[in-house]
């Protein structure tokens, strides 16, 4: 796991050199300091000559500057070191996250991912920071002060450093009983984040159920479990922090107590005495950041292994080794013996044969459950098929490479989304690289010129969370002005009229036959009435294909269809 941490370290060489090289300089200044007093107060102090005193402090006024630098360097460099680090592991587990399949997505609470993007990153970062500096240093403080304590007196510093084996037992227990505080610390920052995020996005279901107190009511069991986890962390930490204080101020009182015994018998002079004294100080310092490591070690060490853990889970769907990027496609679809269970074993699908020609219009009908939505998802590889196979122009998809696949397919689906911002950057999603005069022809086909109009500011009209200020309808109507802009050879429509009025629902309904034109269409229905026009029928249940046909075949069949029909038309 080092080595996977400090990979991250590659790019930024010439950062992390000059904040650890500044930071052991700084360390190496702290130290000269108290043997500078020993010499100002034994060889220059005894000439009674004010001037060199001067002189000599003058020199010590200069070290501190330097070491001023050096902290600047240190603190703001090393912090940027640490930000760019954070920054790339973000990078790393977004794009990471980009490629799991809708399956990942269906056992993922968003709340939990989003935790894992923010705050543990952020722990990361500080450990990625002091992590090498803050250890090296301490170990060089500890060693260099202990030499020059020994070059002083053999016995004060022995004496002196005896306690240093208690301490590194309790800084050993203390780490490993904080990062395991810690990993528990995260899962119930997860599961509070998921809650936050169920009750902000939910609020509106809230509201008009009246449910504010028993929403209130889980936040708080949920804001108890953190509190509870950071309390036991504070816990742990206190008890640490407690012991470490007491053993430092006793090395302390040992220098003090031993020092002034041996300078009373004359082992060492006042300046010795003096210089011991604050190289004790010196000693103790890195001792007194221990503490300050104990805190935050821990949290980085428990992120970054939540962090690997999230980066080792493969994609259940990745492009295959040779896969091929497709041009256009004309679109002849084949599904061969297609089966689907999920990773529970919930099967879906069995053994489906369907073969689709360009350009035709096919609808899928049936009642929920018969695997209507996930035959089509299985075409842009939202899911891969766990037995058979699909093709598309006779080239299995698996062959093709996930974004030439997807880039020639576009699905319009049910329960439309809408990202934060404006009409305009939503309906451009579809082709980045639109120019004004592609948009407002897709806003036209899409019949949304109307909605566009009435908006204070047309198109850059800011849409809110999901699109919130906008009708259902306008909202489906954005997502459609969306397709037309991207212009895929093969579409999904999942109810894509369904949060439509009736006469919003027939003016898109026109936008979609005419989109569909030259197309291969995969429609999902429930509201029969829309796919009258539809070249074939698929008629399915949890048993597979039932019928297949026109409507008017179908009708005339006197078979499942034609009960559907009538049940929709004459409830």
């Amino acid at each position: 796991m080092l080595k996977r941490f400090f990979s991250y370290y590659r790019p930024y060489k010439s950062l992390f050199l000059l904040d650890f090289c500044c930071a052991v300089l700084a360390g190496l200044l702290e130290l000269a300091f108290p043997v500078a007093v020993n010499q100002v107060i034994d060889k220059i102090m005894p000439q009674n000559n004010f001037r060199y005193v001067l002189l000599a402090c003058l020199g010590l006024l200069l070290f501190y500057v330097i070491n001023t630098i050096l902290q600047y360097i240190v603190v703001y460099y090393g912090h940027k070191l640490g930000v760019n680090i954070e920054t790339d592991m973000r990078r790393d587990l977004f794009g990471h996250l980009q490629k799991q399949s809708f399956e990942y997505y269906d056992n993922q609470k968003t709340g939990k991912v989003i935790s894992r993007l923010t705050t543990d990153l952020f722990e990361i970062s500080e450990v990625a920071h002091h992590g090498p500096e803050d250890v090296f240093i301490t170990v060089m403080t500890l060693v260099g002060s202990f030499i020059l304590m020994l070059r002083m007196h053999v016995g004060l510093a022995v004496a002196t450093f005896a306690l240093i084996p208690l301490i590194t037992i309790a800084l050993v227990f203390f780490n490993k009983k904080m990062t395991k505080v810690n990993t528990d610390i995260y899962d119930n920052l997860g599961e509070f984040n998921s809650g936050v995020e169920a009750a902000v996005s939910g609020i509106r279901v809230t509201q008009s159920f009246a449910k504010e107190d028993y929403e209130a009511a889980r936040f708080n069991r949920l804001s108890e479990l953190y509190r509870r986890s950071k309390i036991v962390f504070y816990k742990v930490m206190g008890v640490s922090s407690a012991y470490n204080y007491f053993m430092i101020r006793l090395i302390n009182l040992f220098a003090l107590i031993f020092g002034a015994y041996y300078t009373i018998q004359g082992e060492l002079t006042n300046g010795q005495f003096v210089g011991f004294i604050l190289l004790a100080n010196v000693f103790v310092r890195p001792i007194e950041k221990v503490n300050i490591m104990i805190e935050s070690y821990p949290k980085g060490i428990a992120g970054f292994k939540r962090l690997t853990e999230e980066l080792d889970k493969e994609p259940l769907i990745k492009d295959k080794p040779g896969a091929k990027s497709v041009g256009h496609l004309t679109g002849n679809i084949s599904y061969k013996d297609v089966s689907f269970a999920y990773a529970d074993d919930t099967k879906v699908l069995n053994n489906i044969s369907l073969d689709i020609q360009a350009g035709e219009t096919v609808a899928f009908v049936g009642q929920s459950g018969s695997g209507k939505t996930t035959l089509c998802n299985l075409l842009p590889r939202f899911y891969d098929v766990t037995g058979g196979k699909i093709t598309i122009d006779g080239i299995d998809i698996q062959d093709m490479t996930l974004a030439s696949l997807r880039h020639q397919i576009g699905t319009v689906q049910q329960d439309v989304f809408l990202f934060p911002g404006t009409i305009r950057e939503n309906i451009a999603y579809g082709d980045l690289d639109a120019t004004e005069e592609d948009i407002l022809r897709a806003v036209k086909l899409a019949h949304l010129e109307g909605v566009v109009a009435q908006m204070s500011h047309g198109l850059d009209t800011l849409i809110g969370e999901r699109g919130v200020k906008l009708s259902g309808g306008q909202r489906q109507r954005v997502a459609i002005a969306r397709m037309f802009l991207k212009n895929p050879p093969i579409l999904i429509l999942d109810e894509a009229t369904s949060a439509l009025d009736t006469e919003t629902e027939q003016v898109i309904q026109e936008s979609l036959n005419s989109l569909a034109e030259g197309r291969t269409t995969l429609i999902i229905a429930h509201r029969l009435a829309t796919i009258k026009h539809a070249t074939r029928i698929i008629v399915m249940s949890e048993n597979g294909i039932l019928e297949e046909g026109t409507h008017e075949q179908l009708m005339a069949k006197n078979g499942h269809y034609r009960k559907l029909y009538e049940a929709q038309f004459h409830n």
